[in-house]
């Protein structure tokens, strides 16, 4: 049986994702075909619902709950780990809703929580992760940084303005929950349940090989040190990747009230949102 499988090329995904996609361990039967993307076009496919598993960001969840369900494997989540607002220069705090933001997608997390912080912006473009920061140097206005432009924007000159992640956690107590892997609900129970062991089982064998950096890692993050892969793999890969537990599935409900404070007109159906593992 063959299941699509959407992710990013970051180091993160490809380090959870290269023993289940390239025949490191027993599939027990299942293949994968594979699809690498930048978070925000996996976003559009799951509005979609193109690919029976995605990766996609916890802002989108709201919109793609009726087609698909949370896995209870391969989420990023944490502590000190969410978007950056920067600047090219230091920028007051108070004059941000009045100046033009680039944002990393409409349906992301980065922007789910910008507006938390910032609700009355709204002069707002949406970019790729990976074009902000020229954005920002360039002076067309601020932006919201995720990934591994975390560690490579105060090398650039660039201003942190605040830490989107730390606000979140101040105001909610929660964990940040980023990014998670989605299952189709037509899927049967059971192959979802397969399918989540085995991620977990994939996130397992690249924890034994690591600090390792395989090819597949290598493969996709070309532009990038070593040492910028391991930051990477360090900070979005940890015990909520291998189970998201009860910590991490309140993070992700609060995060869904939070959506729902902000888009009153949409109707949520927060039951039967998780894997049963």
């Amino acid at each position: 049986m063959t299941f699509s499988l959407g992710f990013s090329p970051c180091p993160n995904d490809t380090f959870i994702f290269d023993a289940l996609v390239n025949g490191k361990i027993d599939t027990e039967g299942l293949q994968f075909e594979t699809v690498l993307e930048d978070v925000q076009t996996l976003n559009q496919w799951a509005i979609q619902g193109k690919l029976h598993i995605t990766k996609l960001s916890y802002g989108v969840l709201p919109l793609v709950l009726p087609q698909y369900k949370v896995l209870n494997s391969g989420s990023a989540l944490g502590k000190g780990v969410g978007p950056l607002l920067i600047s090219n220069g230091v920028f007051p705090a108070e004059k941000v809703e009045e100046t033009l933001i680039a944002i990393p997608g409409e349906n992301t997390t980065a922007h789910l929580l910008f507006s938390l912080a910032f609700p009355n912006a709204k002069n707002k473009v949406f970019l790729r992760y990976d074009e902000i920061e020229n954005f920002v140097l360039q002076n067309k206005g601020l932006g919201v940084i995720i990934h591994e432009n975390r560690f490579t924007y105060a090398a650039k000159g660039l201003h942190k303005i605040i830490d989107l992640g730390d606000y979140w956690e101040k105001e909610t107590q929660q964990s940040i929950p980023l990014g998670g892997i989605v299952v189709q609900r037509n899927i049967s129970v059971d192959l979802q349940n397969q399918i989540d062991k085995l991620i977990r089982k994939s996130i397992e064998y690249a924890y034994s090989q690591y600090p390792e950096l395989n090819d597949y890692i290598r493969k996709h993050s070309q532009e990038m040190s070593e040492e910028v892969m391991r930051k990477h793999i360090d900070l979005y890969v940890n015990n909520y990747s291998l189970d998201l537990g009860r910590d991490g599935r309140e993070a992700i409900m609060k995060l869904l009230a939070v959506y729902q404070q902000q888009h009153p007109e949409v109707a949520l159906n927060t039951t039967d949102i998780f894997c049963t593992v």
